[in-house]
């Protein structure tokens, strides 16, 4: 079984290139798409993460969508879980697996040898307390255990803080991972990564924001409201979500949620680039040189 997985940027084209590719494979009897976006994980958020619709999907069975409530915290241990699962009922369907999205971690996290330590709620629950009590503390702790881990760590973030300072109580060992980088867990794996010019996906990233905001994402935020959108662990957090919140509770206007939304995504983008890469397995397709999804059957075949 040949993993073939798309990555790249947010607003890149990886979407449209993943079912054109599988149309090109053999539809959906033959091509499976799992989805690597941390944020398509939650249900009902769709317009804010551009999510692929029915009508686009063209009957590909896509995986690691829709899965999580946004009361649930989403993460690349549980997903890797789960997405390796989907991928072995993939195989013994006898189907081949696209794995497609932006977010890097959780793509190394199915197809990588990355291992995640486990985790104590005993711990975990005495960090708590000890963060409401003294964060600058706890900062301290990580910075004298494990610098790097400090070094990459947000410190504003108590998650983050919190589980680094969990894994090293726990373990007695550094919360950076150690694990081979770029490394395969799987024998056959081909990773193709699209290629814009930053002034195009600028330009894309722009248009899909306007696209966003008169489709319905101050809408569909409300509605993430009543679910408790505002409390949510790791929901809360996404890109467009935060600036429609503003707009609601009247401390932006659209026209500055707009932007705002814009320059964040800009943001993530170049930290998607700079992580794919820094990957040489990734086989990079320019969109100028003709159809991505055709270039890339070309070079599988």
């Amino acid at each position: 079984m040949t993993i073939i997985g798309i990555v790249g940027p947010t607003a890149s084209g990886k979407t449209g290139a993943s079912i054109a590719l599988a149309e090109l494979l053999g539809g959906r009897d033959r091509v499976e798409i799992i989805s690597a976006d941390a944020m398509q994980l939650y249900r009902g958020m769709d317009v804010g993460t551009a999510k692929v619709t029915a009508s686009e999907a063209r009957g590909i069975r896509h995986h690691q969508i829709d899965v999580l409530d946004i009361s649930e915290s989403a993460s690349v241990a549980a997903y890797q879980r789960h997405a390796r699962k989907d991928l072995a009922d993939i195989e013994k369907r006898g189907r081949t697996p696209l794995v497609v999205g932006g977010s890097g971690l959780y793509v190394s996290g199915l197809l990588d040898e990355l291992r995640f330590p486990g985790w104590d709620p005993d711990i975990r629950g005495q960090l708590e307390r000890e963060w409401e009590d003294d964060p600058a503390a706890l900062r301290a702790e990580l910075r004298a255990t494990d610098f790097e881990a400090y070094r990459r760590v947000d410190l504003c973030n108590p998650r983050r803080v919190i589980r680094a300072l969990e894994v090293i109580r726990l373990t007695g060992e550094r919360f950076t991972p150690v694990f081979p980088r770029h490394t395969f867990h799987y024998p056959d794996v081909r990773i193709f990564g699209i290629h814009r010019p930053k002034d195009e996906l600028e330009a894309a990233i722009a248009t899909r924001t306007q696209q966003m905001l008169a489709g319905g994402l101050i809408e569909e935020t409300h509605a993430l409201l009543d679910r408790g959108l505002r409390t949510a662990p790791t929901a809360a957090r996404a890109t467009g979500y935060r600036e429609a919140i503003a707009v609601i509770d009247g401390r932006m206007s659209i026209e500055e949620a707009g932007a705002s939304i814009s320059r964040a995504t800009r943001r993530l983008a170049k930290k998607q680039r700079t992580w794919f890469g820094a990957d040489p397995r990734i086989e990079w397709i320019n969109p100028e040189r003709g159809n991505p999804a055709e270039q890339i059957a070309e070079r599988l075949a």
